[in-house]
């Protein structure tokens, strides 16, 4: 194959700058040509005549050298020509023709007549900037064309017939270094079908299967963010069962100076897949139970917490503290929050909710009106293990902070719990319970209110089986998953937080809100589709092992007690759940003797108190299921 000067390496910049003087011979030769009706006077042929083209040519092609010198217009990678090669060309080319016209008005000035023709000027002007950037975009056109032929092409189809789809078609086209070639677009809406985009045909999607088989399909790119959930997942099934690799674009905001690049189409990852449609927020109701407020925010290096810090910074609060033990998540959140929230009206203090002089510090300095308390130990064997500090983080640092909102009339208190503590089988469950128990036994002593929030695993927080997998994957496997039956439910991190704020705002103190989790997902179908989004292939690529429920660990999680029962909210997704209320009197004093246990660190003890106060709890996979069976005794 013929080795082409501008495909297979870079041409010398003399060479360019020698062709870029020829075009412009060439345009002030045509120029005289067009002006003259192709018979140049007589008078501009005569070497000995002031306007002589003997005079006028080398007159111009030195003008145009010396610019195109100074400009460097010729040092640019031909085949990567772009608009701001073709806006330089412009201007250098201008700034000459003006040159050549301030040297036509001297002419004109001291011999009576011009050097050059007006006219001549500046059909110059026009055929230079013309022929350069042809010349220019020839060479890019030809190094594209010569490129996609040598390269191992792979057949995409885009689904989206809107804007993003068109930029996302055109990205892949521009980019020299692409192997992608778009063949189709398809779409939910039957009636652009048998149409055309951009030169594509457009096919309805129930055609997907088809048109992977015809056109040996390996990547489909979503490009509609409206695509409903279940639509989005029926069409990843499918592509995963042909091998078809999935992709989508990400957010507008995060694209690099308001371009998308090649490089962030990015693989569909897991939680793409496990979101559900958009939360419709009461934002009036938040504002005002947000706005010009003092919020403090305990846990809030955490998932939940720092997530809760910023949905909070939309609502222009007065001050938001953030208080945490974790000093270098609370550093990137801070610096998160000013450079890419722009929000300053917050307060970063390091301490341990356990501290009670410290949390009473802050009480006095902040004065806080509502409080989110997020901070706990939630990983399950961890607790499991060391029960004493479950009850120290869970129990004794959720009633200090619940104590002093008491003290200091808190308008509200919003404990964040989890679905463990529905028929905890685990000491991270029964614990939470526990303090669900206690704030709830609080509430209508006083103005303040005490709200419970109630929801199932988070999608990418701290310790979530997403992540674990994911770095799984990275290292070639295995993927462990703990039981083949184990199911649990999922909510992205932002959907979370605002339901929060949201039930946050309709409490009126006493209620504990469960959380719309919808359709519980199994684990080990969960770590397979991932493999597959991964582009590995299960007991090839990577391996998939059981390795048994760990300590406290349950096959099923729940939202309520069977006990329970719920009542419906303007909210779709948040419902209220009718539990059993405690004499505060009671459970106060059983809470301390729980926390008097602490400092003697028996398990058994400070677990066979947590049962007595829990009567649900009956532990599973557990060295405490003796205690269960000594009280059935």
């Amino acid at each position: 194959m013929i080795d082409l000067i501008f495909i297979r390496r870079n041409a010398p910049r003399w060479l360019i700058l020698i062709i870029d003087l020829f075009i412009s011979l060439f345009s002030i030769i045509l120029a005289y040509l067009l002006r003259f009706n192709f018979s140049i006077p007589t008078e501009n042929l005569n070497i000995e005549s002031h306007n002589s083209l003997y005079w006028v040519i080398p007159l111009v092609l030195i003008i145009r050298l010396i610019s195109f010198i100074i400009s460097r217009t010729y040092a640019g990678i031909v085949r990567y020509t772009g608009t701001r090669d073709t806006e330089r060309i412009l201007f250098v080319i201008f700034f000459g023709s003006m040159v050549l016209f301030l040297i036509n008005i001297i002419s004109y000035f001291v011999t009576g007549s011009y050097l050059i023709p007006l006219s001549v000027i500046g059909i110059d002007f026009l055929s230079n900037v013309f022929f350069m950037t042809a010349f220019r975009l020839s060479v890019k056109t030809l190094y594209l064309e010569y490129s996609k032929q040598t390269k191992d092409r792979r057949n995409v189809i885009i689904y989206g017939i809107n804007e993003m789809a068109l930029i996302a078609k055109r990205t892949l086209i521009k980019d020299v270094d692409s192997i992608f070639k778009v063949v189709a677009f398809i779409d939910d809406k039957g009636a652009d079908a048998r149409k055309k985009l951009d030169g594509l045909n457009i096919y309805s999607s129930d055609k997907l299967t088809e048109l992977i088989k015809l056109y040996d399909i390996t990547i489909l790119i979503i490009t509609n963010k409206d695509i409903i959930p279940e639509r989005k997942s029926e069409l990843i099934d499918i592509c995963l069962s042909h091998n078809v690799k999935v992709l989508t674009l990400p957010d507008v905001n995060k694209w690099i100076n308001g371009e998308l690049s090649i490089k962030q189409i990015r693989k569909f990852k897991i939680e793409d897949l496990l979101e559900r449609a958009a939360i419709k927020l009461d934002i009036e109701k938040i504002k005002k139970d947000t706005l010009n407020q003092v919020i403090l925010v305990t846990g809030a290096a955490g998932s939940i917490g720092s997530e809760i810090v910023k949905q909070l910074s939309r609502f222009k609060p007065k001050l938001i503290i953030i208080f945490d033990q974790a000093e270098s998540p609370l550093y990137e959140l801070e610096l998160e929050l000013s450079e890419k929230f722009n929000f300053n009206n917050f307060e970063i203090v390091i301490g341990n909710i356990t501290n009670g002089y410290r949390i009473k510090k802050v009480f006095e300095q902040f004065k806080p009106s509502v409080i989110y308390h997020a901070a706990a130990y939630k990983h399950v064997p961890m607790m499991e293990n060391n029960p004493a500090e479950a009850i120290r983080a869970n129990v004794l640092g959720t009633k200090i902070v619940a104590d002093l909102s008491l003290e200091y009339n808190i308008n509200k208190f919003v404990m964040v719990s989890t679905d463990k503590a529905v028929n905890p089988t685990n000491v991270m469950g029964a614990s939470k319970r526990i303090a669900e128990i206690y704030t709830q036994s609080l509430n209508g002593q006083q103005q303040c209110k005490f709200i419970t929030t109630r929801f199932g695993n988070v999608l990418g927080s701290n310790g979530s089986v997403i992540n674990r997998f994911r770095k799984q994957i990275e290292k070639g496997g295995p993927l462990t998953v703990t039981h083949p039956q184990i199911t649990r439910f999922f909510m992205t991190i932002p959907e979370a937080c605002q339901l929060v704020l949201e039930a946050g705002a309709m409490g009126k103190g006493g209620e504990i809100f469960v959380f719309d989790m919808g359709t519980s997902v199994k684990i080990a179908d969960l770590a397979k589709k991932m493999i597959k989004l991964s582009g590995f292939e299960l007991g090839k690529d990577i391996q998939m092992s059981f390795t048994g429920l760990r300590p406290g660990e349950k096959l099923y999680e729940e939202l309520l007690n069977d006990k329970e029962n719920t009542l419906p909210t303007y909210h779709s997704q948040i419902m209220i759940g009718k539990v059993k209320e405690y004499d505060f009197e009671q459970i106060s004093q059983k809470i301390s003797d729980l926390i008097g246990l602490i400092p003697e660190n028996n398990n058994l003890k400070i677990v066979r108190m947590m049962k007595e106060i829990v009567p649900e709890f009956i532990s599973q996979n557990s060295e405490y299921e003796i205690i269960d069976i000594e009280n059935k005794q």
